[in-house]
Order: structure tokens, then sequence, then C-alpha cells
């Protein structure tokens, strides 16, 4: 087969300037090479596709790639592809995306436990790079007079690092297939009570009430497709995959060819650019991300203790230690099914130099979650709707955090609302409020100990 050479891709960005003509300085395309998918497939090397995915990660777009949305039209101007921007500069909008031109400036840090911070590829971000998507208006004065700038609906996100994200969508593909699978079962036998167990962890119960009918009022945690969505602090994206297609426009106005709507030879958004984002491309991406480095933790005679503590008051109900994968290998696929996660397969990543492997053909992911979604209580809460038509208070429902790095990537909570892990904790309420109630009995020395334990989980080094 036909090697392509990486060289040709990054040369798009860092040629010699003798090797050019002085007209290549008009052309400020970022991506001066495509990949398609085509060539991901049968040409590309691993590295080759790494390197590639690396170069879209980290590249600033320029709107000869078509960054921004196109001209307005009477559609919804919350959704990408038709919303105003600052001042009209046509470009950044800030509010609801259009907020930068590429992957890294939202996720660049490593740690900010030490001092200077580390930078690195597919880091966390701080406060100053928040999300706010869906935000119709923001009362930035407190009209209402009661301590909180609210939001007209919309939130804030606080961008997480993507370390070890292969093993999570290694987990989220597995999970999904056994609980597929439960529901199929439950279908066959009509008024039989099955617990969705996978893992070790328990979704609820499903009954089938009748030939493709089930009743889900006993599901829990989880969405009624029975789909775990590891990605995105409500439980969102199945895969990274599915979150850089919904990504790329939001952020940056880039619209993937594989996006419902667009299709390749299309200007969806009307700003005179076709196929800015090709679907090789977003899978040189996806699998850049699925492969960065793995959260790592150190170990000492503190953080022992403080796990004995962490377990002992209960912290592990959500915060699961560790999950084991079935086998080793990833598979990424194109075009994604989210409730049929292994079919569509393109190719199968090796994981197991990542994550540490076990006895039953399988990885251990000591990602320190149970990726279910669970009440958080008030004090957590987003003071905004997510829809028009939503109450104000009604959005205290979150995945489990993973805790893996959290030593290095403060504030915390979804929206950076707490500067200390004490503080982190303090918040927790809803179904979390016992365990926390159990860390506030702790004398001071074993409130000590979980947060030594808690600062034992890194980040990886470049």
């Amino acid at each position: 087969m036909h090697k392509i050479n990486i060289t040709l891709i990054v040369t798009g960005i860092f040629a010699s300037l003798t090797a050019l003509g002085q007209s290549e300085f008009l052309n400020e395309k970022a991506l001066k090479q495509r990949v398609t998918q085509d060539m991901v497939v049968n040409q590309m090397s691993l590295e080759e596709i790494r390197k590639a995915g690396e170069l879209i990660f980290t590249i600033p777009f320029t709107k000869e790639d078509g960054l921004g949305d196109g001209p307005q039209n009477s559609g919804d101007r919350l959704e990408a592809g038709s919303r105003p921007t600052i001042n009209g500069n046509g470009t950044f909008l800030r509010i609801n995306g259009l907020d930068s031109q590429s992957c890294q400036e939202c996720h660049s840090i490593i740690s900010v436990d030490t001092i200077p911070p580390i930078y690195g590829i597919g880091g966390a971000g701080t406060v100053s790079t928040s999300a706010f998507p869906r935000v119709r208006n923001l009362d930035v004065t407190d009209e209402q007079n009661n301590g909180f700038a609210s939001l007209s609906g919309g939130r804030m996100i606080n961008p997480p690092f993507l370390f070890g994200a292969g093993g999570i969508e290694l987990l989220a593909k597995e999970m999904t297939r056994d609980l597929q699978d439960i529901r199929r079962q439950a279908g066959r036998r009509v008024g039989v009570r099955y617990e969705l167990r996978s893992k070790g962890i328990s979704f609820g119960h499903i009954t089938a009430t009748s030939r493709g009918q089930f009743d889900m009022s006993e599901v829990e945690g989880i969405n009624g497709e029975l789909v775990v969505r590891p990605f995105g602090r409500k439980g969102s994206f199945p895969t990274i995959r599915a979150f850089d297609v919904e990504a790329l426009p939001f952020h940056m106005g880039l619209q993937p060819t594989e996006l419902e709507g667009v299709g390749e030879g299309n200007d969806e958004d009307g700003d005179g650019i076709v196929d800015e984002i090709l679907t090789g491309e977003v899978s040189a991406l996806h699998i850049h991300n699925v492969l960065l480095p793995t959260p790592r933790q150190e170990h000492n005679s503190v953080s022992r203790d403080g796990l004995r503590l962490f377990n002992q008051i209960g912290c592990n109900s959500c915060h699961t230690n560790s999950l084991r994968t079935d086998i080793r290998e990833l598979p990424v696929s194109s075009p994604e099914v989210e409730t049929a996660p292994f079919n569509n397969v393109y190719r199968r990543l090796d994981l197991s130099g990542l994550f540490e492997s076990n006895r039953s053909g399988g990885l251990n992911i000591p990602l320190f979650s149970d990726l279910k979604i669970h009440n958080m209580g008030d004090a957590i809460a987003e003071r905004a709707a997510i829809l028009p038509t939503d109450s104000p208070n009604i959005n205290e429902e979150f995945i489990t955090a993973r805790l893996w790095g959290v030593a290095d990537t403060a504030p915390y909570m979804h929206d950076g609302r707490a500067t200390s892990l004490d503080e982190a904790i303090r918040l927790h309420g809803g179904e979390a409020r016992s365990v926390r109630d159990n860390y506030l009995r702790l004398d001071r020395n074993d409130r000590g100990r979980i947060i030594g334990f808690l600062k034992s989980l890194k980040t990886p080094r470049p």
C-alpha cells in the first residue's frame, strides 16, 4: 500500500519559505494538505494518523478554512451557522461559541499545581477558557439583586483534560453493549424484571410490558436509550468523535462533512467554504485524542491512608476506584451507531501501552467514576435552564466526575466554582449528601488524609 508521508502535512504549516512562491503568502489556509477517510483506512500508518490529528488539534484555523459562521439567516441564532458576532466582527462571539481558533486553546494546561504551570497538548482549561453554550442573555449587573449574575438559557462549562480518553471510551462502549444485550433479553420475557448491570455498576431495572415496550421507571443514572455517554459534564457524548463533531462547529464554526445536513461538497453555513472538516480529519482527530497518555497516581503512606478513608466513608459508591474492560483494543467506527458501538469498525487501537492489563484479557481503568448521572443537589445546581421551557433550578444532575488527574486541574466542579478540593467536597449534596456529611464528621487530620490522597492523582507529564 502507498504510504502518506506525514511531513507533507506538517509542511503545510512549517514549510521553508524558499520552497514556496511569494504568492503562497496569500494562501492562509491552515490545513493545506487534507486527510480523507480512505487515507486513514488504507494509506496512513498509525503514527501518521496521530500526527495529522495532533496538527488538527493544535492548528489555528483561519477563515480560509471555514472558521466562523456564515451570514445570519432567519433560523435559530443560537445554532452554529447563523450566529451574530461581537460588534459584527464576523469572527468571534465568545458567549455561545465562536470562541477559539483551535482545540488547543481550551485544552492546554497539564498542571496548575506547579509554579509555573505546565502546558501541553490535551490538557484542561481554566475559568478564562470556559464555554457558554446556548446562552441567550447574561445578567452581569444582577438586576434581580439576588447575588447571581444569571444566565438566560445555557450554562458555563470549564474545559476538562482529554488524558486517558481511550480507556473511558472503551469502557462506555462495552457497558452500552452489555445494557443493550440486557434490554434484548428483557424484551423476550414480558413482565420479568431485569437488572441493568455492567462492570459492577447498576443502572436500575427494566421490565418489558409488551413486545417492544418497556417500563423504564426504575432505570437510573442513564438516558432512556441505555447508552453510556461518558463525555460532557451532563453525560452527553458516547465517544470523543461524537463530541468533536459537535464541538468543531460550536467553538470554531467548522462544519464536519459527517454532521447531519452537511455532507461533502456542501457549504452548510454559507461562508463560501465547502468541506471544512473531512470525515478523515475527524477520524485523525479522534484517534489522536483517544491515544493521549493516561493520568497517574503517586503512591505513599498518605495516599494509601487517604484512599482507605475515601472508601470507608463511601466516596467510592460513585467514584468507583477502577473499572475493567473486557478487551484491550478500542474499536473506532465511522459512521458511529450509539446503540451498536461495535458496528462499522474501521480500526482497532491497542491501549495496552496506556493502561495496566488484567488477567481476564482486558485493562484496568483507574478513573474514580461510575459513569452514571447523579443528582448533586442545590449547591452545585446550574441556575440556568438548558431549554427555554425549563425552570431555573432543575439543573442539578451531572455525570460522576472522574477524579484521576484531579490534583493538577483546579478550579473544580463543572464551572470552576470550587477553588480547592475541600470546597468541592463540601459542595456535594443530593445523592452525595450523606457521604459529604461523613467527610465533615472526620477530624481535621483525617480530612487532610483524604485531600492528600486526591493530591496523589496526577496528570501525565510531557
